[in-house]
């Protein structure tokens, strides 16, 4: 009997144990609306001051006229299809070389047996643990005595290689099965047609996922480039955005959010538009 009336009172024991105080929920929920907050901020001033005259920067107006000339005048002031043009290139010559190189060998390092294995993988992600900052001085003088400098190749090549999509990469194939590697090698496929017939296709949305990754890295990457670049016939649009964004060629925030927005709105929708697919690839691949 008293088993009996003690046992449907455990769960509701066990829940009241685990449900967060009323005040800690409040907290919790206060802390993420205000780092939402701050986060949007900086993007919902852009916003505001780049569909709307240069007047109603600095002050908030519900009916205040919406304009598109501020985004006009960005494009007129300076060489912008270039710079995106040269973006384009850069990130696409960049990317085309990650997955090469990314893919040979990460298929290499999980289903190749071959001495110090290990220790090579190893040494590859080191990588991960030094700043590309601390080799910009050694990129540089590489680059000059190959006499690249202001091409395209000066800005790509430092990054041909990625540690991280080789281990991106590597663990997605290990999680392939063997038995349809060896059902392709029945049906007469040599090692690439295996990797190009059965790893390549079953890893296809951890390539989307590293291809967005990549593409928002470069696209957005400014140091190197304004070392390696000097004319605008090579300069990417981080540089050029800071160069119109320059003192000297005054300040106007209407103008300067329009072509901030223009130069972020293909990376905003790549990102809305595969975000599903980019967070289930590093799900499947075992990152956290």
């Amino acid at each position: 009997m008293n088993t009996s009336t003690t046992l449907p009172l455990a769960p509701s024991m066990e829940a009241a144990s685990v449900t967060p105080l009323p005040l800690s929920r409040w907290l919790d929920t206060l802390g993420a609306w205000t780092l939402g907050i701050v986060w949007l901020a900086p993007l919902l001033y852009a916003i505001w001051t780049a569909f709307h005259p240069a007047e109603f920067s600095t002050r908030f107006e519900l009916f205040a006229p919406l304009t598109l000339d501020n985004f006009r005048a960005a494009w007129e002031a300076a060489p912008f299809p270039r710079y995106f043009l040269n973006t384009s290139v850069l990130v696409a010559v960049i990317l085309a070389g990650q997955l090469v190189l990314g893919t040979l060998a990460a298929y290499a390092f999980a289903r190749f047996e071959f001495p110090g294995r290990d220790l090579v993988f190893a040494l590859v992600l080191i990588q991960l643990m030094i700043m590309p900052d601390m080799m910009i001085v050694a990129n540089y003088r590489t680059i000059h005595s190959l006499g690249l400098v202001d091409t395209v190749s000066a800005m790509a090549l430092p990054y041909i290689a990625s540690a991280f999509g080789i281990f991106l990469l590597r663990q997605t194939f290990k999680t392939i099965p063997r038995e349809l590697e060896e059902a392709a090698r029945i049906e007469g496929c040599g090692t690439l047609g295996v990797l190009w017939r059965v790893y390549v296709p079953l890893a296809k949305p951890t390539y989307l996922a590293y291809a967005l990754v990549s593409v928002s890295h470069h696209w957005n990457n400014f140091l190197w480039p304004l070392i390696a670049t000097n004319t605008v016939n090579t300069r990417p649009i981080t540089v050029g955005l800071a160069v119109f964004a320059g003192t000297d060629q005054g300040i106007d925030w209407a103008i300067i959010t329009a072509a901030t927005l223009l130069t972020s709105a293909p990376l905003l929708v790549a990102f809305l538009l595969f975000q599903r697919q980019f967070v289930q690839s590093f799900l499947r691949a075992g990152i956290r």
